[in-house]
């Protein structure tokens, strides 16, 4: 029963908002007492706490799967974006990402350093399969990418409120970010996955 009241309470904390949700709302969506939530969670932020972690795992498990159907590095990066595209697409004008650091601070920044950690080794891999397969140039210094790259993508993350343009400004840093290490053949890929996107 934990395991489904995390799960349960994630899916509404994605779409509705961590603040928007209450313990009530949890209880009625899943047909149980609210006395049975806090028989697992001594309070809400607990219970944030939790679906935060379970919500890392599950991320980390579905790059892990993109990273292994053998796209090219450009193709991966478009693939992954849209799957988190689908996973935060919130009915609530505010992104569960600001609601989280607004509301729950501390939870925020466990998440953001430890993500900052995976997704630097993500973004090397990827950087580096790149450049084996010509789509980005070799003198690259990847770590300086690595960094310049999350460094945008958090910091878009922390400061914008709005999920549409949190999604739209997402778009654009990836397009950036693969533009300045893009070979010819590179900028090729990269139009024809813009084009592909433009189209969903």
């Amino acid at each position: 029963m934990k395991e489904k009241i995390i799960k349960k309470a994630g899916e509404l904390f994605l779409r509705l908002g961590f603040k928007s949700i209450t313990m009530d709302d949890i209880a009625g969506e899943m047909c149980i007492s609210k006395k049975t939530i806090y028989k697992y969670f001594c309070n809400k932020e607990v219970l944030v706490e939790e679906s935060t972690n379970l919500m890392h795992i599950e991320i980390h498990q579905t790059i892990d799967r993109i990273m292994a159907e053998n796209r090219n590095a450009i193709e991966e990066n478009f693939k992954i974006r849209e799957m988190f595209s689908d996973m935060f697409k919130s009915s609530a004008d505010t992104s569960p990402l600001y609601q989280l650091k607004k509301h729950y601070p501390e939870i925020y920044q466990k998440v953001i350093s430890r993500e900052i950690t995976d997704c630097s080794t993500w973004f090397r891999t990827n950087i580096a399969k790149g450049i084996a397969e010509n789509l980005y140039r070799k003198e690259i210094d990847i770590e300086a990418y690595v960094q310049f790259y999350y460094t945008l993508i958090f910091n878009i993350n922390e400061n914008t409120s709005s999920e549409k343009e949190l999604q739209r400004l997402e778009l654009q840093v990836l397009e950036y970010h693969t533009r300045a290490m893009a070979t010819a053949d590179g900028i090729i890929e990269l139009e024809k996955q813009l084009q592909n996107t433009n189209t969903k």
